[in-house]
């Protein structure tokens, strides 16, 4: 039976407005809501908190280790190394990222801006993918310079490393991208995939070398070449170092499924980038330590920072150099056991 004109007047008039009422406060809701550059994690900044001190490291040591380094390898390209422009890109990145750094805290306190917050996330991109990157084409290089010198001799062309450095480039800016655009799913498994397949490459790489110049003994000789025995000092400290920063992620980001999604991305995640980041400042000083000279500082620092090299050898330890000096010393000595 239908309801009297009266009626349904009455519900017409009650109903509709109930309905709007209910949508207008959805979209207030979803709309009032401000924008953090926390991402949900206001209650637990602890762990985002450790990674920003990290940080600052990059700022206060890494950003003029990496510029000393862009300008050694500039002062030393009439003698590059094949590996040279790997350095060079990956200290440009790191000392990009370090400038970034500063830009990050301030929005983080101060400006709260969606569009410095997508740049921040951007830059977070670029180190998430160039460092493993281009560690890996360092590894690569010194792989076959010393696992496979005839080869290396006919692949020392600069045209090879400039194609791999722009393939790296491009799936750097890819990822930064995505990374800045964000809302792509399982997007985080992208990173852990990236991380998982790069430390298993260069752990695989440098043990290989470690491996080859232990075996690369002369004939009846129970010591290493002295070259030798610095290029498996220099591998083997390159080894910690890509554990020390590398083996975190591993370790922890596999298991992202275990965790509750807050957890991970307010705990976990920013513990080990933490680890990650730190490379900025760790990888130029790595490099700036087995210098004769650095730039811009008292030479008395210098030798007392490398007293040790020094007395080992009297000639410049360099690593611009030393990839072609481990092939050169590989081709001239069979890389089999005694």
């Amino acid at each position: 039976m239908a309801a009297p004109p009266g009626l349904q007047l009455r519900l017409n008039q009650t109903s509709s407005p109930t309905l709007l009422n209910a949508t207008d406060g959805m979209m207030v809701n979803a709309t009032a809501k401000p924008f953090s550059v926390f991402d949900g994690c206001e209650r637990m900044v602890e762990a985002i908190l450790f990674d920003m001190a990290i940080q600052l490291i990059n700022v206060i040591l890494g950003i003029p280790a990496n510029v000393m380094v862009i300008v050694i390898l500039i002062q030393n390209r009439r003698e590059p190394s094949t590996s040279d422009i790997y350095l060079g890109c990956l200290a440009f990145m790191d000392a990009y990222f370090g400038v970034m750094t500063p830009i990050i805290i301030a929005n983080m306190y101060q400006w709260q801006s969606k569009d410095v917050w997508t740049a921040s996330k951007f830059s977070y991109g670029v180190k998430d993918t160039s460092g493993p990157l281009f560690l890996s084409c360092i590894c690569l290089d010194r792989f076959v310079a010393v696992v496979f010198p005839i080869a290396f001799g006919h692949l020392k062309h600069p045209k090879y490393r400039i194609m791999l450095t722009i393939l790296v480039f491009g799936l750097t800016f890819a990822y930064s991208a995505a990374k800045a655009v964000g809302g792509l799913p399982n997007f985080e498994k992208v990173f852990t995939g990236e991380v998982l397949a790069t430390f298993t490459w260069m752990m695989v790489c440098n043990a290989s070398i470690l491996l080859a110049l232990k075996r690369s003994k002369g004939a009846g000789k129970d010591e290493m070449h002295p070259m030798k025995k610095k290029a498996f000092k220099m591998v083997l400290s390159i080894l910690v170092i890509i554990m020390v920063n590398y083996l975190p992620l591993v370790a922890l980001f596999p298991f992202e499924d275990r965790y509750t999604p807050d957890v991970f991305r307010c705990y976990v995640q920013p513990v080990g980038f933490a680890f990650l980041n730190i490379s900025s400042t760790i990888q130029p000083m790595i490099f700036l330590s087995r210098l004769d000279k650095v730039p811009f500082l008292p030479e008395a620092w210098t030798k007392r920072c490398c007293a040790r090299n020094q007395s080992t050898n009297n000639e410049k330890p360099t690593i611009t150099a030393s990839t072609e000096t481990i092939a050169t010393i590989a081709s001239t000595t069979p890389l089999s056991p005694a």
